[in-house]
């Protein structure tokens, strides 16, 4: 399971034109799932995503997590963040789970994080052509972390956290 997180001012996802979800201040998740992800890398990134303290408190320093800031969570289903580009030119989905997987994993993965007190979580659709806008709220240095199950791969340098050094291709 791999997840994008983005720190936004505002997101949304659109289908065949319609709004179908939007948030505020907040994070937006994107979410790749592998057929062999489990119940425990859900309970994992959950746990680690709603804690994950990256927005500001009174004096600027990224000190607050979602829960802390009252900001609101979009989580968008993203298969192509299993691609495998590592041969060729055309990406490699053989990684993502197929439906029949992914669907209820995902929708456990959303559930787990509604389970936090007074969290709401917008969605995606499933299976459909959705188009994601979001607004960045970057900080001073550019936050984008991508978390696995296990080890920690870091995808930034920002004042956060310390690089792990083990940034790993895509």
């Amino acid at each position: 399971m791999k997840v994008v997180i983005q720190r936004v001012t505002r997101a949304s996802v659109t289908i065949e034109q319609q709004l179908f979800s939007s948030i505020n201040k907040g994070m937006l998740i994107l979410v790749g799932i592998q057929a062999d992800d489990t119940d425990e890398d859900i309970n994992w990134l959950s746990s680690k995503i709603v804690n994950l303290r990256i927005f500001d408190d009174e004096n600027g320093v990224m000190n607050k997590s979602i829960l802390d800031s009252g900001g609101e969570i979009l989580a968008v289903s993203q298969f192509t963040l299993m691609a495998r580009t590592k041969k060729g030119n055309r990406p490699s989905y053989i990684d993502a789970a197929p439906p029949a997987i992914s669907v209820p994993l995902y929708e456990k993965f959303v559930a787990t994080i509604r389970q936090e007190p007074h969290k709401e979580v917008q969605t995606g659709q499933l299976g459909a052509n959705m188009k994601v806008e979001l607004i960045n709220d970057l900080p001073k240095d550019a936050v984008i972390s991508l978390y696995t199950q296990g080890d920690f791969t870091d995808l930034c340098a920002g004042p956060h956290c310390p690089s792990t050094g083990k940034v790993k291709a895509f």
